[in-house]
């Protein structure tokens, strides 16, 4: 099977995306993290920026993802920076009802948002795959669940049972229609039909 170790050293991410691509592509923690400066301005950017970085120090084909979340009512503060936002807060909780203090200090009722994930393959410095998944919801008025990670508790995703479930209670919907679900699906749609690709990998 195709390995592709993963530029985090986010362990909730990596075992996401083991299942995500389970019987088509192999994914592994790299050996060890590396610092990365990711001074993109897209999420595209800072995906390659991280591939490329981790392909450069191990020396074979590396995954890395670039993602956010985007609050309507407060377009200016997370996106790309959203791992970086309250840099002085460093549990996810924390920093989780602290958007939900800011949200509501707006006063806007409108509490829509979107997360976005791009993916970055990188195979070789003159072959990059990039693959791009979003999913919209509403951000909720506390925190809600036990599972996922990031902002996952305070994320209601747009569902036809509109039960209210944030992203945190719904793991295996998340598993199939997440922002990085839905970039993995296109993905692995491509690598199923490029064996061209596929055998560059494996040689």
């Amino acid at each position: 099977m195709t390995s592709f170790i993963l530029a985090s050293g986010n362990a909730h991410k990596a075992e996401e995306f083991k299942d995500l691509f389970k019987d088509v592509l192999s994914v592994t923690a790299a050996p060890h993290s590396i610092e990365v400066d990711e001074t993109g301005k897209t999420y595209t950017e800072n995906a390659f920026l991280k591939a490329k970085a981790y392909y450069d120090t191990f020396k074979t084909p590396a995954l890395a993802d670039d993602s956010g979340l985007i609050v309507e009512a407060l377009p200016d503060i997370l996106g790309v920076q959203s791992a970086r936002f309250a840099p002085e807060l460093k549990d996810y909780h924390d920093k989780c009802r602290h958007l939900l203090s800011l949200l509501d200090e707006t006063k806007s009722e409108n509490r829509g948002a979107y997360f976005t994930c791009v993916l970055c393959f990188y195979l070789s410095p003159e072959e990059v795959h990039f693959f791009e998944g979003r999913v919209s919801g509403v951000i909720g008025s506390d925190l809600q669940g036990s599972g996922g990670f990031g902002y996952d508790p305070i994320f209601i995703p747009e569902r036809k049972e509109q039960d209210g479930k944030s992203l945190a209670e719904l793991p295996e919907w998340k598993n199939l229609f997440s922002h990085r679900a839905r970039a993995a699906h296109a993905a692995l749609q491509f690598f199923k039909g490029s064996k061209e690709t596929i055998d560059k990998i494996d040689k």
